[in-house]
């Protein structure tokens, strides 16, 4: 483990160079790893651990969408892919990716398969942080242990294929065999990780909720559309409006952001672009604070869990869903962003 020192404060954390890919083989070798779910992170986390040479197969329920994506991907029926019942029975190792619903509905087919000293994996705190509404409640005698990678499981399968890694969080929530946190390690880089970094479960969720709905997904969406409407409701044309808005940040800043921090986006504009965004940058934090303070007791509290766990629960939600997406979709901001996503140039 390495102590890296993360703006004054010193952190410890797990690199591949400590735990090197051989090491997690080792740690791993008498396992079988079955990822159950092919939705958001089973492909990315299952397609990266088989490249990387371990014993793998995947659980999904036959016949739908997943299953036939699981076959493209190259799972063999009654060899690598298997029903979810057969899969878990195989594993010594569950790996339960399964969405927050998908995971509550499970749990009674899932559980009766968790015999002594297998484990139970997951990459999001969700069902064991708030168990006493999703019914998730592991037997004692069993390992629970996380991995949650710091991005979607197509930005974890894109990174791994170049080289890369995200980065990832790591837990305990029950360690029964004494091998628990070797395992969540040796998992961790199997599934394509930059470097790891401890947490608990709750922390991971509450962390994770709070993005989501935050900076990552939610505030972005919100600023995008605020900042679009100021500008077209003034006289400026869409593309303009799009331009300025969206597409500057992701296809232009925020790659040198990540690469070389806000300090040096800052240092390396125009007076005018500077002297502006440092001026306005503490209006935008002192405005949105009291958001994000109500949003983290909305998280903590549980009350944002049982909202999405009514609402996910809902035979009408994928519909409502539908509807929802549909009018982001068909809005003026982001029917704008299709056309210029298709006149993006390819100057090669």
């Amino acid at each position: 483990m390495a102590t890296i020192n993360f703006g004054g404060v010193n952190e410890t954390v797990i690199t591949r160079d400590e735990f090197p890919l051989e090491k997690a083989q080792d740690t791993l070798k008498h396992e079988v790893i079955a990822v159950i779910g092919y939705g958001v992170q089973g492909p990315g986390q299952s397609l990266n651990l088989r490249d990387n040479g371990f014993n793998v197969i995947v659980g999904q329920r036959k016949g739908g969408k997943s299953w036939e994506k699981a076959i493209a991907d190259g799972w063999i029926e009654g060899e690598t892919l298997f029903d979810i019942d057969e899969a878990c029975d195989n594993a010594t190792i569950i790996q339960y990716l399964l969405s927050d619903a998908g995971q509550i509905e499970a749990w009674n087919t899932v559980k009766k398969y968790l015999t002594a000293g297998k484990t139970l994996y997951f990459s999001h705190g969700f069902g064991i942080t708030f168990n006493e509404k999703t019914g998730i409640v592991p037997p004692a005698d069993v390992d629970v242990i996380l991995v949650a990678p710091k991005g979607s499981g197509t930005s974890l399968r894109r990174l791994f294929l170049k080289g890369e890694g995200i980065n990832s969080s790591i837990a305990v929530f029950q360690d029964a065999t004494g091998r628990a946190k070797d395992k969540a390690i040796a998992l961790g880089i199997g599934v394509g990780s930059g470097y790891l970094f401890e947490t608990d479960f709750q922390k991971e969720v509450y962390s994770d909720l709070t993005g989501e709905r935050g900076i990552l997904m939610g505030a972005l969406a919100g600023l995008f559309e605020a900042q679009y409407n100021v500008l077209r409701k003034n006289g400026h044309s869409p593309s303009e409006a799009f331009n300025e808005t969206v597409e500057e940040l992701t296809q232009s800043l925020m790659p040198l952001v990540a690469e070389n921090g806000m300090d040096w986006m800052f240092a390396n504009t125009s007076v005018t672009a500077q002297r502006g965004a440092l001026d306005w940058k503490g209006k935008f934090r002192d405005a949105t604070t009291p958001v994000f303070e109500n949003l983290y007791d909305e998280v903590s509290s549980g009350r944002e869990a049982n909202r999405v766990i009514s609402e996910g629960s809902k035979t009408d939600y994928r519909q409502k869903l539908e509807v929802e997406l549909t009018e982001i979709r068909e809005s003026e901001l982001w029917q704008a962003g299709a056309a210029v996503r298709k006149l993006r140039p390819k100057l090669n």
